[in-house]
């Protein structure tokens, strides 16, 4: 996510400090495993399932972001076996030469992975990842507070009366700059200064609208109403609307964010058998599933359907209706774009 995942929290796993001592040891016991995830996005009985069945013992750490994980990783730490990156952060993690090329298209589950999600453009026939889960990005709104369309970015960027000074935007500059961009009719990844101007203005006058820009508790903030719109990952409004049946999830005309987080081992993995053995363990359907009923998101392997809680089948946040835009994969930006959108989001948030 895929984006930072402030509605996760730590669930399983060392302590910062207790996993910074671990991971500078040179010695690693037979038998583990050492996974570094996003909090929240792992149920421990699944853990708990692949240690019995395999006699391995398992810890895991947790980010908040891909950009902490890449950081992390670059600073030189080792000792983790296997991470889930998000599609971009796939791309640039091969590009520096820290995934292990496992040939994960040659793993005996691999035959159950869906078949739009192999020759994807962050990992060409899946030689370093497989899939975890993926979803979209779009916005949320409380139904009770406005009735109209909310099919559209008009709603974030040219909100109705009834719900300006409601809107909580992400706190990520690519998910806020790449709707701002669509809702322009601009491609995204742009480095036309002249478009991006245009960009630039309509956030600074389409934020004095906006109650505030933050991803930490933008579940919680619609379902208590202190918000009426919210930026969200379609997982986490699943959840929203389960709290409070007027939220509906948005899949706005002009075009909305698709992203993919995925398992990879990572470059000398300690362990690297139980690193294959895990990523095919969570290839397996059952599994999968056990992973969706806790995330809220989309397995990227077939066959979940009979493993998959009854809120989840057919629910509208993880199956578009007839109509909806197809959601965009965005790669990783050259580098003079991520200059020209620093600035832009360093003047929204002035």
């Amino acid at each position: 996510m895929k984006k930072t995942q402030g509605f996760k929290r730590l669930t399983q796993g060392l302590s910062a400090l207790a996993g910074g001592l671990l991971l500078s040891s040179a010695v690693q016991a037979e038998g583990e495993l050492h996974l570094y995830n996003w909090s929240d996005y792992m149920p421990q009985a699944l853990l708990d399932k692949f240690a019995e069945q395999y006699d391995v013992k398992v810890t895991q750490d947790t980010y908040d972001s891909n950009e902490t994980l890449l950081a992390k990783l670059k600073s030189g730490v080792k000792g983790y076996d296997v991470a889930v990156p998000g599609d971009y952060m796939v791309a640039i993690m091969v590009k520096e030469g820290l995934l292990e090329n496992i040939h994960a298209n040659k793993l005996s589950n691999f035959s159950k992975v869906k078949k739009d999600l192999i020759n994807v453009y962050f990992d060409e026939g899946r030689e370093y990842s497989v899939p975890y889960q993926f979803g979209t990005t779009a916005f949320m709104v409380d139904t009770a507070v406005y009735g109209g369309d909310i099919n559209t970015l008009d709603i974030l960027f040219n909100p109705p009366a009834e719900l300006k000074g409601k809107i909580n935007m992400f706190r990520d500059v690519n998910d806020v700059i790449n709707a701002a961009l669509r809702y322009k009719g601009y491609e995204t990844c742009n480095a036309n200064r002249k478009e991006l101007k245009e960009v630039n203005d309509m956030l600074k006058t389409a934020s004095e609208n906006w109650l505030s820009i933050q991803s930490d508790g933008a579940r919680e903030m619609l379902v208590s109403g202190d918000a009426a719109v919210s930026m969200v990952w379609n997982g986490m409004a699943l959840r929203a609307r389960q709290e409070k049946a007027s939220l509906q999830y948005a899949y706005p005309k002009e075009g909305l964010t698709a992203w993919a987080d995925n398992l990879v081992v990572l470059k000398d993995a300690p362990n690297l058998e139980n690193a294959k053995l895990f990523l095919n363990f969570m290839m397996e359907p059952e599994n999968a599933a056990t992973l969706t009923n806790f995330a809220g998101y989309t397995a990227g392997v077939e066959g979940t359907d009979p493993y998959l809680d009854e809120k989840f089948k057919g629910a509208l946040e993880l199956n578009p209706p007839a109509g909806a835009p197809v959601a965009e994969f965005v790669p990783p930006c050259d580098p003079e774009v991520v200059r020209l959108y620093d600035r832009i989001w360093t003047n929204l948030l002035k």
